[in-house]
């Protein structure tokens, strides 16, 4: 299937769903929906067009939002459902009741950039460490971070 092929198949299966779709290079097709739509996208890509592989999700920060990517390996490219999750209102729903695996990087998606993943089904941090100071999120662009001295035991400082 070619990219215009699965544009077609995309625009056919998420109709009014569906608010954009681009193919910036072969074999990357991008499709964007508001986050109301993403579990109801995620379902129906999955069923029609084969985006059973979720190879990771990434966020960015935009600056007055955040984009939120999943990375969907298919038979011959990938397809990367977008969605954007404003500052103002952070909560987004977890895909895990359609896709098990998206767990994890939701879980990450919580840690890094402070988002409420709604409905997820284990919310404990994944990978921030025990006493992780509240409200950081390392992967915001206005994060700051003032190392602590480091103290080896028995060492020098």
């Amino acid at each position: 299937m070619t990219d215009q092929d699965k544009i077609a198949k995309a625009k056919a299966v998420l109709g009014d769903k569906l608010l954009e779709a681009t193919n910036p290079a072969p074999r990357r097709v991008f499709l964007a929906v508001s986050r109301d739509n993403l579990v109801a996208a995620t379902a129906l890509l999955k069923e029609h067009l084969g985006c059973w592989y979720l190879a990771t999700v990434s966020g960015v920060d935009k600056g007055d939002a955040f984009e939120v990517l999943y990375h969907f390996g298919v038979e011959d490219g990938n397809i990367n459902l977008r969605t954007r999750v404003p500052k103002d209102d952070l909560h987004l729903p977890s895909t895990c009741g359609v896709l098990p695996g998206a767990v994890l990087y939701e879980r990450e998606l919580q840690d890094m950039f402070g988002l409420v993943v709604d409905g997820l089904p284990d919310p404990r941090p994944l990978v921030m460490p025990d006493g992780w100071p509240a409200g950081n999120f390392p992967l915001r662009k206005d994060w700051t971070f003032d190392r602590p001295e480091e103290k080896i035991p028995g060492g020098k400082r």
